[in-house]
């Protein structure tokens, strides 16, 4: 091609070159939904786990509350057992009580199957200090053994006895991406899907009345 020829082509019209720029802009609308494609799915999922996590550490403080309270409540002589008092609570009174404590986050009913419980308590009196287990019992020496609640009772004593309250409770971990750093049990084989909060109160008695 000549110079000549080339000087003698006709510009492209301001209209053409206007149209071509805004197919060039509207482009990039793709590239952005591709991109939020791909970023808000682990976005939300980041989102979900800091959400389950927040609420799995807050039901561990509120069952460590219910746990203070009702222990001081044997402490200072407001739940007796087989004292013959107004304030004798049986197993099942004492434990929907507890569940009374715990019901604003926490799933909880007087009777639960025992294939498929989630709250445990163990409320007992010792000889001495000494004599309080201070480790969870496990059914083996797994990392991830489920509960063994075969020695849990319902048994505190009377005036300045020495007691224990322990309260597990087997939280269900929903979303992926949190499972693997907070559940700590499997049930029956199965992965470990459950992150067990516990709490514990050792104490001795008022000499209450």
């Amino acid at each position: 091609m000549h110079l000549d020829d080339q000087a003698n082509q006709e510009p492209v019209p301001p209209r053409r070159m206007r149209r071509l720029a805004s197919r060039f802009r509207r482009s990039k609308d793709g590239t952005a939904a591709i991109e939020f494609g791909l970023l808000a799915f682990p976005f939300f999922l980041l989102i979900f786990a800091t959400i389950e996590a927040f609420i799995a550490f807050a039901g561990e403080q509120l069952l460590e509350n219910a746990v203070d309270t009702l222990s001081r409540q044997i402490r200072t002589g407001q739940i007796t057992v087989g004292l013959g008092r107004a304030t004798d609570l049986t197993e099942a009174q004492f434990r929907a009580k507890f569940c009374g404590e715990i019901s604003l986050m926490i799933k909880c009913v007087a009777e639960e199957d025992p294939d498929d419980q989630k709250l445990y308590l163990d409320v007992r009196e010792f000889a001495s200090f000494a004599a309080i287990p201070n480790y969870i019992p496990k059914t083996n020496n797994d990392q991830f053994s489920d509960l063994d609640p075969s020695d849990f009772g319902y048994d505190p004593g009377g005036p300045k006895s020495i007691n224990i309250v322990r309260a597990y409770y087997r939280w269900e971990v929903m979303t992926d991406l949190v499972r693997p750093f907070i559940t700590n049990i499997r049930k029956d084989g199965e992965m470990p899907r459950d992150y067990l909060m516990v709490a514990t109160a050792a104490f001795r008695n008022e000499n209450y009345p």
